[in-house]
């Protein structure tokens, strides 16, 4: 992309400049991911004591550092919170589900060879049997890539047996971006897709590798509550049955039938590919599912701007995580979400103190606190559907999701990969603390559509998430790289994410000077970044253009 000149914002942050940015306290990040991550929260899932705990936690934080409540208008003020009506769905009891293959029955059990999610099209009730399966490569139907995995199959009672990640992923080359995924290479698409080619029910296949995270994930994060958007037609979105199949199993199955698992994979890398009935094989899955609507909130906190009010800078953070579910081996039924979420919460509210300490900003800046991440980014897409301030005047969304807990790092990243402005703007900021861009070191994960920024995107708001560094200044690549394996693999969605006593935060102090810097910059200019021209989120920025003076 050729680089626009934008002022002061295309220049590197001269000593001075960095002098007068607010120093934040990573001793006070820690203590407040200390308390959110605690099991007094019961693991901050929505609509639960945890979110009432939380709720009470960031509107004292955001008011005692200065800050007027940003929320809905109740009686023309505004309150610290948004509703978010959602749908939430539990599975009552333990569920039954087996395999009919090769004339023998194979009693499944939850959470182990199989993670079905409670059903979120409406149904209070799921009774299959005797499903017969179909194999649908990786369940992408792609007009626009000359790309279809359905071939026309009739679905009807069927159940969709499809791969996690894009056709491109074990080559590396493609229709599908090579290693980077796309949204088809995303879970969600895969229900959502199943659901509009009428299958009654869809199950991915996990493999570590394109899923970009273990199995223990997989059953951690789909066994316990759903929640979803309210929907006029939830079942246009979603079949009867979501879930996840290990891979040792969908090998045995593929066996079998007659197939070979590898050899199928390889033939739905081609465009040529149909799907393959795994012929003698049946899904029996039984179990009630409670099913409601519910309210859950966003939390926002606003610094209203001195001349330039009507326009907004929005720092976000997801403050939900996954609740209380099974016990793991050790016995521990709380998913704290120390890392993941509550470090960057916990930085918005210290974000939030050194911009009320600072000169206020020509602009405005919102601080906002989303719920339902965990549950597919519905407290974003609520927002971003149902804005508090006009998305057409909101100048830039930066997102903060897992915070450096350690020292700080010689790089950056954002998730995923996207050419925009607001990107080399940022760039240049961090140029002044020495710290480099390094591109998305796992393009195969799909983080761009993981975090909370997509959804902003997505209608146009220039919006990253950022991601530390793995370039640490103690220890280099080596030990960056490291510590988020063994993240990945032994706390990622799993309740050993809990607060650390050596989590100093030293290095997502350095980073929010470097996202403080960026934020002022923008709220007291009259810039507005966009998206490159060969970005699809470029269009619908320019369609409000006339809004923007």
């Amino acid at each position: 992309m050729k680089r626009v000149v934008l002022g002061v914002l295309a220049l590197s942050v001269s000593s001075a400049l960095m002098a007068a940015t607010p120093k934040f306290d990573g001793a006070r990040i820690s203590a407040d991911v200390k308390e959110l991550a605690s099991d007094a929260y019961e693991g901050r899932s929505p609509a639960t004591a945890g979110e009432e705990k939380t709720i009470a936690f960031l509107s004292k934080q955001f008011a005692d550092a200065g800050l007027q409540p940003g929320g809905d208008l109740k009686d023309g003020k505004r309150l610290w919170t948004q509703a978010v009506p959602l749908r939430k769905g539990d599975i009552v009891g333990t569920p039954q589900l087996s395999l009919q293959q090769g004339g023998k029955t194979i009693t499944l059990e939850q959470g182990k060879q199989i993670a079905v999610r409670a059903a979120m099209n409406g149904a209070t009730n799921v009774d299959i049997s005797k499903a017969p399966l179909v194999f649908l490569g990786y369940g992408v139907k792609a007009p626009e890539r000359n790309w279809d995995d359905f071939k026309g199959v009739d679905l009807k009672g069927k159940i969709a047996v499809v791969l996690i990640n894009d056709p491109d992923f074990e080559t590396g080359k493609g229709d599908f971006d090579g290693k980077g995924m796309t949204w088809y290479g995303r879970w969600p698409y895969k229900y959502e897709e199943g659901a509009r080619q009428g299958a009654l029910g869809v199950l991915i296949v996990h493999e570590t590798a394109p899923a970009s995270y273990g199995w223990a994930t997989v059953a951690g994060s789909n066994t316990n509550t759903m929640f979803d958007v309210v929907r006029d037609n939830p079942a246009d979105s979603h079949p009867l049955l979501e879930g996840w199949i290990q891979r040792d199993l969908a090998v045995e199955l593929f066996r079998s039938a007659g197939q070979d698992f590898e050899a199928l994979k390889k033939k739905a890398q081609q465009r040529d590919f149909t799907p393959v009935p795994l012929t003698g094989a049946s899904l029996d899955a039984k179990y009630a599912v409670k099913t409601e609507v519910i309210t859950s909130h966003n939390v926002a906190a606003r610094l209203e701007g001195s001349t330039h009010a009507d326009e907004t800078i929005l720092y976000s953070a997801h403050w939900d995580h996954i609740g209380v579910g099974e016990p793991d081996a050790r016995g521990d039924r709380i998913f704290n979400g120390a890392l993941d979420n509550a470090s960057g919460t916990a930085s918005l509210i210290e974000l939030a103190r050194g911009f009320a300490k600072a000169p206020r900003p020509q602009r405005s800046v919102v601080f906002l606190a989303v719920t339902a991440e965990e549950k597919g980014l519905l407290g974003s897409e609520y927002y971003a559907t149902h804005p508090l301030y006009p998305l057409e005047k909101t100048v830039a969304m930066i997102n903060m999701d897992g915070m450096a807990p350690f020292g700080p790092s010689r790089d950056f990243g954002i998730y995923g990969a996207a050419r925009f402005e607001l990107l080399d703007q940022l760039k240049d900021v961090a140029k002044g603390w020495d710290i480099r861009y390094t591109p998305d070191p796992k393009p195969e994960a799909g983080l761009f559509f993981r975090s909370d920024h997509f959804p902003f995107a997505k209608r146009g708001v220039p919006a990253l998430s950022w991601s530390a560094g793995q370039d640490w200044v103690d220890g280099g690549v080596a030990a960056g790289k490291k510590a988020s394996e063994d993240y990945t693999a032994k706390r990622y969605h799993q309740q050993g994410d809990e607060w650390q006593p050596d989590w100093v935060f030293a290095g997502a102090a350095r980073d929010l000077e470097v996202l403080y810097t960026l934020g002022n910059q923008l709220a007291n200019s009259r810039a507005w970044p966009n998206w490159s021209k060969d970005e699809a989120f470029r269009a619908v920025r320019d369609a409000s253009a006339d809004q923007r003076k």
